[in-house]
This record gives C-alpha cells, structure tokens and sequence, in this order.
C-alpha cells in the first residue's frame, strides 16, 4: 500500500483506489472501486482529485466535472474564499504556491479543460483564460487549453 502513502486516507480507500488502477481495463469495475472509495472517503480532497482525474480519462467528463466542481467548493468554504472572480483573483495569484490553492486552481483549470472537452467552449475560455493569468509558471494545463481555443484556425504554425 506504500505507493499511496502521500494520501491522507484510509487504508481500506487506499486499497480501493489500487483495485482501480489494478482493473483499468475493466471500466465498470474499474468504476465500482472508484465510486465505492469515493463514498468511504467523503470529502477527501485527495480522493476527489483522483476520481475525477479517473472520470476524464475514462471519457465520463460530467462526472469529472461534477467532482472538480465539489473540489472547488469545499476548498473554496475551508479557506473561505469568495464567490466574485474579481474578489478571487488577487487571493488566488498572492496564494498560489500554498497547497490548497494550487489544488484548487488545478481544479478549476480541469473545469476548464472538462468544458472543452464537453463543447462548452465559451465557458472554457473563459476559466482557463483566468487561470492562465494567475498561473505565470504554466503549472497547469489552462495556458495550452487557452490557446487551443483562441488559436486562429487560418494561422500557420510555421
């Protein structure tokens, strides 16, 4: 069980999470251990990054976003963050290297990259479009995604 012992979770969602891994190529059962460790493990953080990231590559982006969407809301009540983006925005660029904002920036831009994804691109632009500004470093994929969606399709790529 010690290649999830950075988790902050029980040993038993430990163990389901590596059944998941352990059947990838079984999607539905793949499935069951996610979702049986997501409802043992409740609100963790770790948990929920894990299943929606899991979600995304198993092609199920509503899921995925229902649970990036949950990430953001629980961090966002635990360090009390506000609801206006003009509000959020300067405490999430002089926050960013603390874990929980990194987690949930991460989070947003996969809401963003999940959007995309879903065709919902107007949405997408505009998350990763927020997340690129804050994000200098390009630690998370709302640069690219930005880009992506922008790009002139009658630019060459000379």
């Amino acid at each position: 069980m010690n290649q999830l012992s950075w988790y902050d979770a029980s040993e038993e969602v430990k163990e389901l999470l590596v059944l998941a891994t352990d059947n990838w190529e079984d999607s539905s059962l793949s499935e069951q251990y996610i979702n049986q460790a997501l409802e043992k493990a409740g609100d963790n953080i770790d948990v929920l990054v894990g299943a929606y990231r899991f979600f995304f590559y198993k092609n199920k982006p509503e899921l995925a976003l229902k649970i990036a969407k949950k990430v953001l809301s629980i961090i966002q009540e635990k360090e009390n963050l506000p609801l206006e983006w003009e509000q959020l925005q300067p405490i999430l660029k002089e926050r960013q290297k603390e874990e929980s904002i990194r987690l949930y920036l991460n989070a947003y831009a996969s809401q963003g990259y999940i959007l995309a994804k879903m065709g919902e691109i107007e949405a997408a632009k505009l998350i990763t479009e927020r997340v690129q500004i804050i994000d200098e470093n390009r630690e998370s994929c709302a640069t690219t995604v930005f880009e992506v969606l922008t790009k002139d399709p009658d630019e060459d790529d000379d």
